[in-house]
């Protein structure tokens, strides 16, 4: 079957994704599109082969649309989410599934109320082919018991509107759900510390940030976050446990030798990096909706987690650096039993 998608939000992201559905993915189409802003929907649904709806709340109520994509503003998505479990449709959340976390647990109750999952996040590192390798080694156990996770995440540059707390809101909560999965482990408390400040940064931003986590049952994340760093986007993550240690390779790139120099190229936004890993986001879970299966990807459940860890983070980087305890509420079978 052909998978009728209807998308809320027409902004960047929502374009590139309307992309990915009519040029890459196969078995979907864009069949409405809603934006507040009306004329770029009617516009961007238009290059779709779509047709552009009042509202979301319409989008989603309207019978030539199997499934809704949500690519709107962070504050607008928790309605959209919760109009589409109403009426039983499945649901692609871009992250995050909602900015409080009082409005997930909203979410995750209407999901179990509704009786299977319908609700994917959009946290694509996990279709990443070097972390699913990493999952792999990992859960063999030839390693051992991981100790200790070394992370990086790093940009060229980022806008003036960027705050400090979007470093953990918008940039680390990759490496946070990610690190989940990776590890099957919870994370119980953060800690942010600000090293010395980068020259090249806007005098209202903190950066760079060293992140500091610990899980369950003890292991301990260090994730640098530097959104200034201005050599590319580099994204750097290892695993060391009693027996060894795995780690992401880079992206393949050809070496290149002049001028007395052998190098390569690094690449400059997570839209050329993380490109393969959207696709195969967007592969999966239509080919779930296709079959009526519930999506294998990041659940409501994730989502929740996410939005509880990044507030711990942003609390300890308010309070000058100290460390807090998620508290986070346990999780429902409803969820399986690890991240």
């Amino acid at each position: 079957m052909t998978v009728h998608v209807g998308v809320i939000g027409a902004g960047m992201i929502g374009q590139d994704h309307i992309r990915r559905l009519t040029e890459v993915v196969t078995g979907a189409a864009v069949t409405a599109v809603a934006d507040v802003d009306a004329g770029r929907a009617a516009e961007v649904a238009a290059r779709a082969g779509a047709v552009s709806l009042p509202t979301g709340a319409d989008l989603v109520a309207s019978p030539d649309v199997d499934a809704v994509l949500v690519t709107s503003w962070g504050p607008t998505h928790a309605e959209h989410v919760l109009n589409a479990i109403v009426v039983g449709k499945p649901v692609f959340c871009e992250k995050p599934l909602a900015t409080t976390a009082e409005d997930c647990l909203r979410i995750v109750e209407a999901e179990r109320a509704h009786g299977r999952r319908l609700v994917q996040v959009g946290f694509m590192r996990r279709f990443d082919a070097g972390y699913r390798r990493m999952k792999e080694v990992l859960s063999t156990g030839s390693l051992g018991a991981p100790l200790m996770v070394h992370c990086a995440h790093r940009n060229p540059a980022v806008p003036e509107s960027y705050h400090s707390a979007m470093a953990a809101q918008d940039t680390a909560v990759h490496e946070i759900d990610v690190l989940r999965w990776l590890l099957d482990d919870e994370i119980v408390s953060a800690q942010v510390v600000t090293p010395r400040a980068t020259s090249k940064r806007f005098a209202h931003l903190k950066d760079p940030q060293i992140m500091i986590f610990e899980t369950a049952s003890g292991v301990r994340i260090d994730l640098e976050v530097f959104v200034n760093c201005q050599y590319g986007y580099d994204i750097q993550c290892e695993v060391v446990g009693e027996d060894g240690l795995v780690r992401l390779p880079d992206p393949a790139a050809v070496g290149i030798r002049t001028a007395a120099r052998h190098g390569t190229g690094v690449l400059q936004d997570w839209k050329d990096r993380f490109a393969e890993a959207f696709d195969t986001e967007f592969r999966e879970w239509v080919t779930s909706v296709a079959a009526g299966t519930e999506p294998t990807g990041p659940s409501s459940w994730d989502g929740y987690a996410a939005t509880v860890i990044t507030d711990a983070a942003v609390r300890s980087l308010e309070a000058g650096g100290g460390a807090v305890t998620t508290d986070m509420k346990p999780r429902p079978a409803f969820y399986g039993d690890t991240a």
